[in-house]
């Protein structure tokens, strides 16, 4: 399991809170410092079932910077949202956390992060 945060982000750390709780194994991904590729990103949306404006923090200053909340959301702009979550990472929504049987899920809840978790014995 691996979990995408910002360290300075406080559903983050309530969802990591959970995990060890949980006592669950999972390596962290600081994805600010470590920024995902277009690869890793579409991957990654393709786990979520969730396209790129779906994780989009578009309240950020970069968006407005950009113009992001008056792109067109759909298959003739992806790419472009694609990029733009790639070369501006503070724009993804967070924490992401990936789960060893294929799911993912935007962790914002204590039930998100639980629905990902294995199931106990």
């Amino acid at each position: 399991m691996e979990i995408w945060i910002n360290p300075a982000c406080s559903k983050c750390r309530s969802a990591l809170a959970v995990l060890d709780d949980e006592g669950v194994a999972y390596t962290v991904r600081r994805y600010l410092d470590d920024p995902p590729t277009a690869a890793e990103l579409t991957a990654l949306l393709d786990r979520l079932v969730l396209e790129p404006w779906d994780i989009a923090r578009t309240g950020e200053p970069v968006a407005a910077d950009i113009g992001l909340t008056a792109w067109a959301r759909d298959a003739s702009t992806r790419e472009q949202w694609i990029d733009a979550l790639t070369r501006h990472p503070v724009l993804i929504q967070r924490p992401i956390i990936t789960a060893d049987d294929g799911t993912a899920v935007v962790a914002r809840s204590e039930d998100a992060v639980r629905s990902v978790l294995p199931p106990t014995p």
